[in-house]
């Protein structure tokens, strides 16, 4: 009985121990993840996916937060105006690049107001279209195009993010005239090219993958320079245009200012998650890589990722719309 008071006792005064931390992070505010896209597309899910591990590793809750608008511009501001002591977070994509160039006046500097925290990923792009339409390939696709000059558009899943710029890259290098369609979000351009309202878009592979099997989209040609071995009988677009290749990326960063061990803990939590095998894999079957780059080699790929894009928005003259 003496042991089993003792045993008793211990037990009670480690709960007792713990209690306090536990309470301090319990009664902590959440971690939100903002997202400048609608609820759906891949930089949604990939949010979605890392915040419980994130979660687990910091002992407080995450959240993500959908705030759409102006290519991810709105969540974006929403973090680079926020205390930085890691409450929000912005889950961001290959925009966050191209809105430097694309849009005048940021109310942000996408370099000096963001501690960059780590690069979750890249992934190649489809161009999809409705079954139904005329063209079954990617050269008849062209032929039709260059045909009938305007008659065809491109849904636009956001504007500022790869998958316009890759339209943009598509239609210069093609020497085509297809009309942009903005679209608040990614899943309803999809829906609408599935319906037949909208004939064409280059889109995320997550977000494709099963209506393509299914075939409710047709998969005309991928963004890489080498067929994916999801889609081996889908043609990489550089086998019709030599060279052609566009690449997303996913990354997640914090306001200016985080204290440098802040910046370790949550880097270190996040890159722990995109890394762990269920992510990785389902990044994989989706056409994704899972990176984890430390904050260092995120600051100085985004600060060359920049110029990159702006030289592709200069050229191709594109505006927000």
């Amino acid at each position: 009985m003496q042991r089993r008071t003792l045993l008793a006792s211990a037990t009670a005064a480690t709960a007792a121990l713990a209690t306090p931390a536990l309470l301090r992070a319990q009664n902590l505010p959440p971690i939100r993840l903002w997202v400048g896209v609608t609820p759906g597309g891949s930089t949604d899910t990939i949010a979605r996916e890392i915040a419980p591990q994130m979660g687990q590793a910091l002992g407080r809750n995450v959240v993500v937060e959908n705030r759409s608008g102006a290519g991810g511009n709105l969540a974006a501001d929403q973090v680079a105006k926020s205390v930085p002591d890691g409450s929000h977070l912005l889950v961001s994509f290959t925009g966050h690049s191209i809105n430097a160039s694309l849009y005048k006046n940021l109310p942000f500097d996408p370099v000096a107001d963001f501690t960059p925290l780590t690069q979750l990923s890249s992934s190649t792009s489809v161009l999809v279209a409705n079954p139904d339409q005329p063209y079954k390939d990617l050269a008849s696709l062209l032929a039709y195009a260059r045909a009938n000059p305007g008659k065809l558009s491109f849904g636009l899943g956001g504007i500022g993010s790869s998958v316009h710029l890759a339209g943009e890259a598509f239609k210069l290098q093609a020497k085509v005239f297809i009309v942009n369609i903005p679209y608040r979000g990614t899943a309803p351009a999809i829906a609408d090219v599935v319906a037949g309202t909208l004939p064409l878009m280059f889109a995320p592979v997550g977000n494709t993958r099963g209506l393509i099997q299914a075939g409710k989209l047709r998969a005309l040609g991928t963004t890489g320079l080498q067929r994916l071995p999801q889609f081996p009988d889908v043609p990489a677009i550089a086998e019709q245009l030599p060279g052609f290749q566009s690449q997303a990326w996913f990354g997640l960063f914090g306001p200016a200012r985080m204290a440098p061990d802040l910046v370790k803990r949550i880097s270190d939590a996040a890159r722990a998650a995109v890394r762990s095998d269920s992510i990785r894999k389902r990044l994989e079957a989706d056409a994704g890589v899972a990176v984890g780059s430390s904050p260092e080699e995120f600051a100085a790929f985004v600060k060359a990722d920049i110029p990159r894009w702006a030289e592709l928005v200069r050229y191709a003259n594109a505006t927000p719309g």
